[in-house]
């Protein structure tokens, strides 16, 4: 097999691959740049016509907007305005709304600006380090001085150790259905006809963008969206500020952490803050209150209240929530909450079995298409080809919960080897809660890079060094009292 074309000179080391190239990938990438010694490549590896957008921002809908307001969207968290100083010098208003509850910029142009940004990266310097490999990486084993990849067209890297920032994947199984559309890819879509419903399997964020897709494409029907509990997500509102509770105390058990959150939105009302003003303060302390609660108090989380949290926690831009108001004050769109029970495919339909939630009978409903719009699901499941040959060779595992890896400390992937792997973001979640926004990747990034670079550089121990506990490179998983080391600190607002 041919060996990889982005081989090092003799006078460089190996690279250190970053495989993702949504945002992810592109500030872990960026970041290594700035904290590698120059002799060290950086491989950023990816199958798309963009790199530096992803799934995420890889879109040309205006209506699909950034559910974080710009203020707190810069790619780097010790340049808190960079983003919002890009969007000072880009055209007027291009994808911009602003709005009483702050400035909301368009996904797409997000894309443009991390685009620009990977841009910036590959032509920096005399020498360029940042090489491109367009190719997905489906396996990756031990090899001399780290790892070797392997791409999907056969091409081999080696490296001397890898980033996994593959960001969300892809729920699982469950779906399976000839009338089943990719929400992100509005060409299938095709001609819908109008009076016959469409279904949207899910009722998050993802589901706000399916529904102005397909109002974007024409699509005047009805539209169904079904998840187990039918919660839509709530909306940015002007809240004020409130400083950040101290709730370490209540941590040992969920109900006592729930009501102290609910204590102090209590007394934010009294002051005349929202609620809204509550959750962004919790923000840097998440991460500790989560590693505080007993596994068992996690698990209780994750079966029970995560919707509740998400849909307050991960709140629509106001022009996106206004628009899902309106659909369902209009019945053209309807929230059900209920379970799926089963697709039969029919020649021109999906016949959907699903069962409302509280009742007994089921119910069916035709409808012409399904998108799916359930977010992640449980990673042991995933049928990613790299992820499944990591762990089928123990060189990574699921991590407790089954929603993202086993990460340790250092970010670096647990398995039963010892391979030069870590990661960020979504795949880190379980250990780090708060890693799917652009705040809380942009500062793992910045972590990450500093500790991949320890990590390669040579440290001899001398012979009479007493052995000492190392200390953790990221405080936020190993010491609850330091998670905010982890978080912005120019802002609590989302």
């Amino acid at each position: 097999m041919p060996e990889s074309a982005a081989r090092p000179d003799s006078h460089q080391k190996l690279p250190v691959a970053v495989i993702g190239a949504g945002f992810s990938g592109t500030v872990a990438a960026i970041q290594l740049l700035a904290h590698l010694p120059p002799d060290y490549p950086v491989l950023l590896c990816e199958r798309a016509e963009r790199f530096g957008r992803g799934r995420a921002y890889d879109t040309g809908n205006p209506d699909h907007l950034l559910n974080v307001r710009a203020a707190n969207m810069s790619a780097f968290p010790d340049r808190p305005g960079h983003f919002e100083d890009w969007l000072a010098g880009a055209e007027p208003d291009a994808g911009v709304r602003r709005t009483p509850a702050g400035t909301f910029a368009a996904r797409g142009l997000y894309g443009r600006y991390l685009g620009e940004l990977l841009a910036g990266a590959v032509t920096a310097g005399g020498v360029p380090r940042l090489h491109l490999v367009n190719e997905a990486i489906t396996d990756a084993r031990p090899g001399p001085g780290g790892l070797v990849l392997t791409s999907e067209g056969g091409r081999r890297h080696a490296v001397a150790g890898a980033v996994l920032a593959m960001g969300n994947l892809a729920a699982p199984g469950g779906l399976e259905s000839r009338h089943r559309v990719d929400p992100w890819r509005p060409e299938g879509l095709g001609r819908l006809h109008p009076h016959r419903p469409v279904l949207v399997v899910g009722t998050g964020l993802s589901m706000v963008d399916a529904v102005l897709t397909l109002r974007r494409q024409g699509f005047s029907g009805q539209v169904v969206a079904l998840s187990r509990r039918g919660l839509v997500p709530a909306v940015h509102a002007p809240a004020g500020t409130w400083p950040r509770p101290d709730l370490a105390p209540e941590a040992a058990s969920l109900t006592r952490l729930l009501a102290g959150i609910r204590r102090e939105v209590a007394a934010a009302e009294a002051a005349g803050v929202g609620w809204h003003g509550v959750i962004d303060a919790l923000r840097p302390a998440t991460d500790a209150l989560w590693l505080r609660l007993p596994p068992p108090e996690r698990a209780r989380f994750l079966r029970h209240l995560r919707p509740y949290w998400d849909v307050h926690r991960h709140r629509a831009a106001p022009p996106a929530g206004a628009a899902i108001a309106a659909e369902i004050a209009e019945g053209s769109l309807v929230v059900r909450a209920a379970r799926l029970l089963g697709i039969e495919d029919r020649p021109d339909e999906a016949r959907v079995t699903l069962r409302p939630r509280g009742g007994a009978a089921a119910e069916v409903l035709d409808v012409q298409c399904i998108l799916d719009a359930r977010g992640v699901g449980q990673i042991a499941g995933t049928g990613d080809p790299l992820l499944r040959g990591l762990f089928d060779r123990g060189l990574a595992r699921p991590g407790p919960f089954g929603i993202g890896l086993d990460v340790g400390a250092d970010l670096a992937v647990r398995g039963d080897g010892s391979a030069r792997l870590w990661t960020l973001g979504p795949l880190a979640r379980g250990a780090l809660w708060e890693s799917v926004a652009v705040p809380d990747i942009r500062n793992q990034a910045a972590a990450l890079a500093r500790i991949v670079a320890a990590a390669l550089r040579p440290q001899p121990v001398p012979a009479y060094a007493a052995v000492r506990p190392v200390k953790a490179a990221c405080p936020a998983i190993s010491d609850p009292d330091r998670a905010s080391a982890m978080s912005p600190r120019v802002s609590s607002t989302p």
